[in-house]
């Protein structure tokens, strides 16, 4: 269960970098209402890959 949820939370950082990286890129889906949140949501989507990411390993 505990490698799941560290994929999980790969996979949720993932989706999360695509999400707010578009919205700095395109203004799309949240037509770039704030880039500061933005920025702010990808390094913490980016933190939360790495900490998922150095857990799984630990596990192997």
């Amino acid at each position: 269960m505990p490698k799941a949820l560290c994929i999980l939370g790969m996979v949720i950082a993932v989706l999360l970098l695509i999400l707010f990286g578009l919205d700095i890129a395109t203004g799309v889906p949240f037509s770039g209402y704030s880039g500061v949140m933005d920025i702010g949501l990808i390094i913490a989507a980016a933190i939360l890959g790495y900490l998922s990411w150095a857990t799984f390993r630990e596990q192997v």
